[in-house]
């Protein structure tokens, strides 16, 4: 769902105007992470698991206090996503996101700040609400000279350490860029 439209931030209508307007992303489904588009992306390709992405965002309490801003700090935040870095829920919501794209995520706190809060700023158990500004994505660069970058599709769920005599399948997709400088 696409709304153009500012949400509410009152704390008793909020969630339920989520819920009618957005959508569940949340693997299991479980209302615990909500996103409301609230500007379509540029061209369909999303981040994949360890892109570098680079993000606005504000993040506010459901009685509408803000907590958190890069805007407000005119700074970007860049993090590699689906890499367990940031929230899970910033995991989940930007990797659904397209390039351009502006997404509201109201965020139960198991997937933000959980039953610890953040002193200060976020009280125990609370739901947030992140807008998020997807700027930007790239592949993980493997080598200092970005000649070498890696995109994970689907994540994997086999055993990371695999034993002795285990057998191992690997399949690559191999993307060859080359840059040829003609002198006339």
């Amino acid at each position: 769902m696409t709304t153009d439209q500012d949400l509410p931030l009152d704390s008793q209508t909020l969630p339920a105007t989520f819920v009618s307007k957005g959508i569940d992303i949340t693997p299991k489904k479980d209302q615990g992470l909500i996103k409301v588009v609230k500007r379509q992306g540029q061209n369909g390709e999303r981040p994949m698991i360890g892109d570098k992405v680079t993000v606005h965002y504000t993040g506010k309490l459901l009685t509408g206090k803000t907590f958190d801003s890069s805007r407000e700090r005119k700074e970007s935040f860049s993090f590699n996503v689906g890499k367990g870095q940031v929230l899970k829920a910033w995991d989940i919501g930007v990797l659904s996101m397209q390039r351009g794209e502006v997404s509201m995520l109201l965020c139960k706190p198991e997937y933000a700040y959980g039953c610890a809060g953040n002193p200060e700023k976020i009280p125990p158990n609370s739901t947030v609400i992140f807008e998020v500004d997807l700027l930007n994505f790239e592949g993980e660069l493997l080598t200092d000279d970005g000649g070498i970058m890696r995109r994970i599709k689907v994540k994997g769920d086999g055993f990371l350490s695999p034993n002795d005599g285990a057998t191992v399948h690997e399949h690559y997709h191999l993307v060859v860029m080359c840059e040829i400088a003609y002198r006339t």
